[in-house]
């Protein structure tokens, strides 16, 4: 365990892996579920027939590791007391979110979507913080529980970071809004029975009020899924949505009618710093495994450790991992303290933003060196550090392109942003 780390952390992370080992490797280890982790893992997670979306049997799995977690008080742990979680903060959860990452593959912590044992809930977070009391009672519990499931259609085709632009529209007719657009990499809506869909309802291209966001059904007449995107991590949730006069009432609208970014803002921000957080535990075991094996790999009659062309990306990275720890850490506490003082975490922005994109780019550099070190096994897909580096290599551009981080950290330095 980490010393610089309070001890209430230090041992709340000696009891996660209590539970972990008593609870979710057993499960890891019978009926081959290992198939869903080694050699074989993209092609038993796909389902190829179904248009590569998750496997039944996957997402089944991971449906009871949730199940156990939850009874066990973990899943709703970065949820408010009132809906059973513990209220975990910022730093807590990017502290957690290390140290699973850290563990390498498996059930208690799924890289290519999102699943923990710690619960990332971020839309039942949405549904109690803008929804109206009819809605956080139709959708919070179910949400976590999954009874129901709520995908997110912010990115369009012709727009994704430049979300202000966003051409779908929503407008009044006969007392109902009725949605028209396009919606591209809607994760998560294969299984979702509702997707919050974000439109411009007033203002004009460009202006960051005028959208607004709304809960649309998916079964609702003339929303479809035509297909769903293939890409470098298989298997692929990630659909494009048709809405052609898609007609739900006032009561689909999530907070208030135009001020839709701010709950796509809110999205993003709780999902920056965790997947930051995330970064540098999956890069802290690329490097640890690699170190690992520099020292018992043998070449031309000495450890490949003790060879300088080996030692030194090593040894950077490495420092990296402790520099980039550091910042997520400190920017973790003072989100914390502006929220414990009910300010917005706006202020700091670019501060997670500098956590995001370099937590980002370290994964990927330390799976691309683990390949590299580990040679022709790294390279293999029996080693997992191709899985980390396809899985991290999207957070380079979703959410927020990289660009677009240091785009914002610019704007703070050069006092740019108003």
């Amino acid at each position: 365990m980490d010393p610089s780390l309070p001890p209430r952390l230090t041992a709340l992370l000696s009891d996660l892996d209590t539970f972990v080992a008593e609870e979710i490797d057993p499960l890891h280890e019978q009926d081959d579920n290992a198939r869903f982790f080694d050699h074989r893992r993209e092609f038993a997670r796909t389902d190829v027939d179904a248009g590569g979306v998750p496997a039944r049997e996957w997402e089944e799995l991971l449906a009871e590791v949730r199940r156990r977690a939850d009874a066990a008080g973990w899943l709703r742990y970065s949820l408010p007391a009132e809906l059973g979680g513990r209220d975990g903060g910022n730093l807590d959860m990017a502290v957690i979110r290390e140290h699973l990452a850290h563990r390498g593959l498996g059930l208690h912590n799924d890289l290519q979507n999102e699943h923990s044992v710690v619960g990332n809930l971020v839309m039942p977070q949405l549904l109690h913080l803008f929804g109206t009391p009819e809605q956080r009672a139709e959708f919070v519990e179910p949400l976590i529980t999954g009874a129901r499931g709520l995908a997110f259609g912010l990115t369009e085709p012709d727009h994704g970071s430049d979300a202000t632009w966003l051409e779908t529209t929503a407008v009044r007719r006969d007392g109902d809004w009725v949605v028209d657009g396009r919606k591209r990499w809607n994760t998560g809506v294969h299984t979702a029975t509702h997707d919050l869909v974000f439109a411009r309802t007033s203002s004009s291209p460009g202006d960051a009020r005028g959208i607004t966001a709304f809960l649309v059904p998916t079964d609702a007449p003339g929303f479809s899924v035509p297909f769903f995107w293939w890409t470098l991590n298989m298997p692929s949730d990630h659909g494009e949505v048709v809405l052609d006069g898609v007609r739900v009432p006032d009561a689909a609208i999530l907070g208030a009618e135009g001020e839709g970014l701010a709950i796509a803002q809110t999205f993003v921000h709780e999902n920056r710093i965790r997947q930051a957080a995330s970064g540098v535990g999956a890069a802290q075991y690329c490097i640890d495994r690699s170190v690992a094996h520099a020292r018992q790999r043998v070449t031309f009659g000495r450890p490949l450790a003790e060879r300088q062309a080996v030692q030194w990306p090593l040894v950077e990275l490495h420092t990296e991992a402790e520099l980039v720890r550091t910042l997520i850490r400190r920017t973790a506490v003072e989100l914390d303290e502006l929220t414990s003082r009910g300010e917005p975490a706006v202020s700091i922005g670019h501060r997670v933003s500098m956590c995001n994109y370099r937590g980002n780019r370290l994964v990927c550099d330390a799976a691309d060196r683990a390949m590299q070190v580990h040679g022709g096994m790294g390279y293999s897909r029996h080693l997992p550090f191709e899985h980390i580096y396809r899985h991290h290599r999207r957070y380079r551009i979703t959410e927020g392109a990289e660009e677009i981080q240091m785009r914002r950290v610019a704007g703070q330095l050069f006092g740019f942003l108003r």
